[in-house]
């Protein structure tokens, strides 16, 4: 990992996104927003990776980088069923998973992370989620 910030920080800072929960209709279409809405900032936004089976793709480092996919097919994940596109998990993160906690800044930190969407349905707004994202967001 580059510990000279002053590199990381001249760099636009990456997007990562994740799935949780269970698949939905309307997961994919989710992803494409956000995939869009990077796009339409690209003086902010960098690279747009995905975490490829949500929290446990960030605790493994398995990303796709999205901005290596032709707009035709990311077009098409609005009519892609379920949450084949990247996946999904049903990992749960709670405030006593330090380990847990400490890999996922590694991570965000090894790809200059600085844009973090997190796609799920109610499951996915446990108490522990805002716990971690300030935790995340302190170590930053």
């Amino acid at each position: 990992m580059n510990n000279d910030r002053t590199t990381v920080n001249h760099m636009k800072p990456t997007v990562l996104v994740a799935q949780s929960g269970g698949p939905s209709p309307v997961i994919n279409a989710s992803l494409q927003g956000v995939v869009d809405a990077c796009c339409a900032f690209p003086e902010r936004c960098g690279r747009v990776l995905a975490a490829w089976h949500g929290v446990e793709g960030i605790l493994q480092e398995e990303l796709l980088d999205l901005s290596q996919e032709s707009p035709e097919e990311l077009h098409r994940l609005k009519h892609t069923p379920c949450a084949g596109a990247i996946g999904t998990c049903r990992y749960k993160l709670g405030a006593h998973q330090e380990q847990d906690f400490n890999r996922i800044i590694d991570v965000l930190r090894a790809h200059n992370v600085g844009w973090f969407f997190y796609i799920g349905g109610n499951d996915s707004r446990t108490p522990d989620i805002p716990f971690a994202t300030s935790l995340i967001i302190w170590a930053s």
